[in-house]
């Protein structure tokens, strides 16, 4: 039977905990380090005599060192660790830094446990897993470019666009990107009038057949 040997780097104690105890449950995973920043990971590693580290879940937002800027020195310690991404950041800039910096795998915390947990089991055995939605932004990336009418779009209005995408209503929308509701309102009507639709719905099949 296949032996993960896992570490976790959250500085959230909630999910962390979440992760710990969902995770824990499995036979064929064992988690041997926690650590709440990249810094305090490095110091366990730098102690212990034998690191063993297959598969790490790092989270990007944390205190310190971030970790987008934790990978590079990660896996100059743990050079055949698999890093896995677990964040609330879909732009795309992080995405790509982080790919580019030696992750295999980005994952929003959005993912439910059991989708972490087959990401985790898929990557170990030498496969790739990706959030959907952060799929959809890594291929859009590699396609041909073309012009499209939702070139037009300024990035404000993109991030609307996305949020729509992401089952956000327009509150949750104006939270994330911390504006205003009437703001939303106001780019969802030019957007409208910019590709020629008149309905959420009308947006939505479009850009499922014409991906941001």
């Amino acid at each position: 039977m296949e032996h993960i040997y896992l570490a976790i780097i959250e500085d959230d104690i909630l999910i962390r905990e979440s992760l710990e105890s969902y995770l824990g449950e499995n036979k064929s995973i064992e988690i041997n380090f926690i650590a709440n920043s990249v810094e305090d990971f490095l110091k366990t590693i730098d102690v212990s005599r034998n690191p063993k580290v297959d598969v790490i879940l790092l989270d990007i937002g944390l205190p310190g060192i971030s970790g987008l800027e934790g990978i590079r020195p990660i896996r100059d310690k743990l050079p055949k660790t698999n890093i896995i991404m677990l964040t609330t950041y879909e732009e795309d800039d992080k995405i790509f830094k982080a790919l580019c910096a030696g992750a295999v795998s980005y994952i929003s915390k959005r993912t439910s446990l059991t989708k972490i947990e087959e990401a985790i089991i898929t990557i170990f055995r030498g496969g790739s897993y990706m959030s959907p939605s952060i799929a959809r932004k890594v291929i859009n990336y590699f396609a041909p470019t073309q012009e499209k009418e939702e070139s037009k779009l300024t990035l404000r209005q993109e991030q609307i666009v996305q949020g729509i995408l992401d089952g956000l209503s327009y509150k949750m929308i104006a939270d994330r990107y911390m504006i205003s509701i009437d703001t939303v309102r106001d780019h969802i009507k030019k957007i409208y009038l910019i590709l020629n639709i008149h309905s959420k719905g009308e947006l939505i099949n479009k850009m499922q057949g014409n991906s941001l």
